[in-house]
């Protein structure tokens, strides 16, 4: 089938004022820390043979002796901060970039991982803040929702539906994780946004492989609980079989989605410029590189800056690379995500004439003990 050239046109990132490095919890939560390896994130992340037995195990093991695991910072919703507002700053960047007017966006797909409100998706409460009376929808795919909708949208703009497709992805982590969860240590939150349309002929997505992660519904699950006042809220839990599945299947959901994407955009692995992967550790790139057997110089790493942000990560990444000058117009381009209990995703792109909006604005402000 003849494919259109259809791909992303503008880039924007939006995150939260309030910046965490590790020294907040060593100060606001001593014993915690000291009991760390008896907690939720080193039982999520350690060997339960005692040895490595895989890649991702092998790639793991430098970042056992660190209770934090590699995370360094992370960024996180500060007083009258939201998923809302993170993903308002991120549209409007991305639509002001594209050198569009809101009235040219004919349709907008959200993904909130997860939502303001139980029971809705964000797209109605966006559209209304945005000012913009298109169409808009939710799509879930859990934290592999962004390639999966770079595709929705893609396919939409290639069958003539829309012309211009806005894709908003937020996450904030720190909204569904307790602070005396140790969990909390490596999630942050944040938003991206990105304009796909036409580019310019050869450009755009080549092919893309997507396939569901049913095999992980039990590892990541919700509970809703009453705050304080007796108002539900959301909390996130990790299955007693977490650790197993992420270090047992990881690789296999990688090697397909990678490979059939490449299949799919009749291109070889060597032919790929630069590859992108969803960092949700910060052994995951390395890990992806071993697997693959790429170097490593031909992917980032954002972790370290960001800690685990879901599918924004993609997009960070993606904004990253491009900005650092990594990823050049006509590069071949390899995004790859994957969620629990929703999608893993890779797509093979001819990168464009990506505009870029401002770097997002952070305070850098750290959260004061007590505060």
């Amino acid at each position: 089938m003849t494919r259109s050239s259809v791909g992303i046109h503008s880039i924007a990132l939006a995150f939260p004022s309030i910046k965490r490095t590790n020294d907040y919890y060593i100060q606001k939560h001593p014993q915690l820390v000291a009991q760390a390896e008896q907690k939720s994130l080193a039982r999520l992340f350690s060997f339960s043979e005692n040895t490595p037995t895989n890649e991702f195990d092998l790639e793991m093991m430098p970042y056992l002796c660190d209770p934090f695991r590699g995370t360094v910072e992370r960024w996180v919703l500060g007083a009258g901060e939201s998923s809302l507002t993170l993903e308002e700053r991120a549209a409007t960047q991305a639509i002001k970039a594209a050198e569009l007017s809101p009235s040219e966006v004919e349709l907008m797909i959200v993904a909130s991982v997860w939502p303001e409100q139980i029971g809705f998706g964000n797209a109605a409460f966006l559209a209304r803040q945005l000012g913009i009376q298109c169409a808009a929808w939710n799509l879930d795919a859990a934290c592999g929702v962004t390639p999966v909708a770079l595709q929705t949208a893609c396919a939409l703009i290639d069958a003539k539906e829309y012309s211009n497709v806005l894709v908003v992805i937020s996450c904030t982590y720190s909204r569904f994780f307790d602070e005396n969860d140790t969990l909390s240590w490596c999630v942050g939150d944040g938003a991206g946004a990105f304009v796909v349309s036409s580019l310019e002929p050869n450009q755009g997505i080549l092919g893309t492989k997507t396939i569901n992660t049913s095999i992980w519904c039990d590892g990541l699950f919700s509970e809703i609980v009453e705050d304080e006042d007796g108002n539900p809220k959301v909390r996130m839990q990790i299955g007693k079989g977490a650790n197993k599945l992420f270090r047992e299947t990881t690789a296999d959901l990688l090697s397909t989605c990678c490979h059939g994407a490449i299949d799919a955009a009749g291109v070889t692995l060597e032919d790929i410029d630069f590859f992108l992967f969803n960092t949700a550790t910060a052994w995951f790139a390395r890990f992806c590189t071993r697997v693959l057997g790429i170097d490593p110089q031909r992917t980032i790493n954002l972790y370290p800056q960001y800690a685990n942000i879901g599918p924004v990560l993609t997009v960070a990444n993606m904004y990253h690379a491009a900005q650092l000058g990594k990823i050049r117009e006509n590069d071949l381009v390899l995004i790859y995500g994957f969620g629990a209990a929703g999608a893993a995703c890779a797509s093979v792109m001819r990168w464009g004439n990506v505009k870029l909006a401002p770097a997002p604005i952070k305070s850098g402000e750290e959260v004061k003990i007590g505060i």
